[in-house]
């Protein structure tokens, strides 16, 4: 086993409580002055499609064109958003690559008891209904008109996901939509639920692309629903740290700068091919085209298949904080509470510098859209 698939075996153990636990912060980091050379970190996401901008700035190195001369940049994997949360609590990094349910976790973070770390969403990454939203069931399930009843068909049966996750808040909405109690609502990482389904343990569960499709293409479980069955939107985010922003806003401005680069690259259909080869250098053990099928595959409407994989909207649009409004919600409506107000903090999201970069481009939100291909496209 590599020491990649070690890590990630560890960390992922322990994304069951990572969300809610605090974090002691470290001392202050010094960025330095404006225009000198800094030395950022940058928790990323491979595994988690939504969050792929990072993998193009990572892989086409393009933050060289924007920061400072002689700076470097270190990009450390995290399986799940929130290790990369934990880290920035203790500002061991920089920038981070989120889901939307970390990503406002971390804006929470700033309270003395939960770490005091100054943590913002300041920007959007994506947007869709079927990237964390992603129902499958065991592969001997009856097959299902649509996502619907086959949702309804878990009444009673095992199921599972990631809790304080987007796919925990999909979960329930979905059992709840369609008025349904599971016999067990499991609290399971992604490792643990391919194990159970390639035991026959699980009936169903939701999981986050390309986990999703890798599960599938395996012969473990079938796809049968997701968001857009339910309506249902699911997001990933920016965030970084304030300590950051307010030392060196020419670090902030040029990181929004490549982000916006990556996600233009990743919208044009003609780069598909090399992003997936990206992802798959950044990866292990996942084949090119489940990469490719994750962000840019075509699935049927009855299982929860979709015209737009993904859109880019760059800025915390009204779309996207209304999302951020209701997630919020339901993690404050959650026993232990991982946001501590049914409302995000002022400054929680602070996205005036993507906004100005967004117009100084003569461009608006979305940037772009990525519409599902059929699978004969892969190349």
């Amino acid at each position: 086993m590599s020491q990649l698939s070690k890590q990630i075996g560890f960390w992922s153990a322990l994304t069951g409580a990572a969300l809610m636990l605090p974090v002691v912060a470290q001392a202050r980091v010094d960025f330095g002055k404006p225009g000198d050379p800094v030395q950022l970190v940058v928790g990323y996401q491979p595994y988690y499609t939504e969050s792929w901008s990072g993998v193009v700035i990572n892989g086409k190195q393009l933050w060289k064109k924007y920061l400072p001369a002689g700076s470097t940049v270190e990009f450390q994997i995290g399986l799940q958003g929130a290790i990369i949360v934990n880290a920035m609590t203790g500002e061991k990094q920089h920038i981070g690559y989120v889901g939307d349910m970390p990503g406002i976790v971390s804006t929470f973070r700033n309270l003395p008891d939960r770490g005091g770390t100054d943590i913002r969403i300041v920007a959007t990454l994506g947007t869709s209904k079927q990237q964390c939203n992603i129902f499958l069931v065991r592969k001997d399930a009856p097959q299902f008109k649509d996502g619907r009843e086959a949702v309804k068909w878990m009444d009673g049966k095992n199921t599972a996901s990631p809790h304080g996750s987007c796919t925990d808040r999909f979960a329930r909405l979905a059992f709840k939509q369609a008025g349904i109690t599971p016999k067990t609502y499991l609290n399971q990482n992604i490792e643990v639920i391919t194990t159970n389904f390639r035991a026959g343990k699980l009936d169903a569960a939701v999981i986050w692309e390309p986990t999703a499709t890798k599960i599938v293409e395996s012969g473990l479980a079938r796809r049968a629903a997701s968001g857009e069955d339910f309506d249902a939107l699911d997001g990933g985010f920016m965030i970084m740290l304030n300590d950051l922003m307010t030392q060196r806003p020419d670090i902030q401005r040029a990181w929004l700068e490549a982000e916006l680069d990556a996600q233009l690259f990743l919208a044009d259909p003609k780069n598909a091919a090399e992003v997936s080869k990206m992802a798959e250098q950044q990866t292990e053990q996942i084949d090119r085209k489940v990469l490719w099928a994750s962000l840019y595959g075509e699935n049927p409407k009855n299982v929860g298949g979709g015209d737009v994989k993904v859109q880019l909207d760059y800025i915390v649009s009204e779309r996207v904080q209304k999302l951020i409004d209701e997630a919020t919600e339901f993690l404050y409506s959650l026993p232990n509470k991982p946001a501590s107000a049914p409302k995000i903090r002022a400054g929680g999201v602070d996205d005036k510098v993507a906004r100005d970069v967004l117009a100084k481009r003569g461009l608006k939100s979305p940037v772009s859209i990525i519409k599902a291909q059929p699978l004969s496209a892969f190349q």
